[in-house]
């Protein structure tokens, strides 16, 4: 198997991004392609030993910063890391792609060289949140801010679809995110959506707070891209503050120092279901490909487990089944 990475995407790029694709290629027995910055990836390599033939290098001279506009450095920048990795997963030399670069330029490079699947209005990144079992999904991430009823319907499927194919779930149970259980919550958007929900052939269990979404009452939640962004970066900041703040308690005097070591293993577990670094990336479902969203913070753990996502969805035929299945076409 062979997956290209983004070696140029991301806050921590190249170094983080390549050390965490050595880490895979070892781990996984897989072959990566480093793409980007010929001489800079040559470069960072010398540090290690023993690569034999797993890390491969895909000149791609252009880099698409964070603060450009994404269509635009796509559309003038076709030689960038992000445009290379695209045409080598179309052109099938490569499984999947991983980017932790600019979203907006991922999501539009897989749109213009990869094209969505057939019946697919609009594409959507898929958030997996760690619980005491299996993840959770949360789709829309981000892809589509600006929804209609019948997107989030299609955003339902394609999360039942990578949720029994991946995570091996049986009937994945759906959740619409809503502020409040009752069927009249909700602005207008999630009432329409409700009501087309419990027509589809889903396992719909109807709405689902906030409060439950570490929960694991559903396996997949849906809502539009802006409202889902919102609540996972909202989740991220909420474990990075109590951990910061239980940091500063510990330290503030030699017994709670002592608790904290007692309580660390505990305090470990629960921090692992607040860190994107333990799933790493968010997959791009909708489009004619492999794609994994990786956060644009990630150092090496996350880069790691984004290329393992990626391989999972590789080892499932996942666009295969996304593509076959089109189960939304007769709704």
């Amino acid at each position: 198997m062979k997956i290209a990475i983004d070696a140029m995407g991301g806050d921590h790029a190249p170094a983080e991004i390549i050390k965490g694709a050595v880490e895979a290629a070892k781990e996984f027995g897989i072959e990566v392609l480093l793409v980007g910055q010929q001489a800079v990836i040559q470069d960072q390599l010398k540090s290690f030993k023993n690569l034999d033939s797993m890390v491969s290098i895909i000149d791609a001279p252009d880099v698409v910063g964070f603060d450009e506009h994404a269509t635009q450095a796509v559309k003038e920048k076709p030689r960038s890391s992000v445009m290379v990795g695209m045409r080598l997963l179309r052109g099938k030399g490569v499984s999947a792609f991983v980017s932790a670069g600019h979203t907006g330029a991922v999501l539009f490079a897989a749109l213009m060289t990869l094209g969505k699947v057939h019946g697919i209005q609009r594409p959507a990144l898929g958030a997996l949140i760690k619980t005491q079992q299996k993840p959770v999904l949360l789709l829309d991430a981000g892809a589509t801010t600006d929804c209609r009823p019948y997107y989030l319907v299609q955003f339902a499927y394609m999360g039942s679809i990578y949720m029994n194919k991946v995570w091996g779930v049986e009937n994945p149970r759906v959740g619409l995110l809503a502020n409040g259980e009752e069927e009249i919550k909700g602005n207008l958007l999630v009432r329409s959506t409700h009501q087309l929900l419990k027509q589809a052939k889903l396992n719909f269990v109807g709405n689902v707070e906030g409060r439950d979404i570490l929960k694991q009452t559903v396996d997949v939640i849906v809502t539009d891209g802006f409202t889902g962004n919102v609540a996972l970066k909202s989740l991220e900041g909420m474990g990075e503050s109590i951990f910061s703040s239980l940091k500063t308690v510990f330290n503030s005097n030699i017994q709670f120092r002592l608790a904290g070591l007692f309580l660390r293993p505990a305090l470990r577990a629960v921090a692992k279901q607040v860190d994107y670094s333990e799933y790493g990336g968010a997959p791009l479902l909708g489009v004619r490909g492999n794609v994994i969203v990786a956060h644009g913070r990630s150092q090496s753990k996350a880069i790691k487990n984004a290329i393992r996502l990626a391989k999972q969805t590789v080892d499932q035929g996942l666009p295969q089944a996304m593509m076959e299945e089109k189960l939304w076409l007769n709704q």
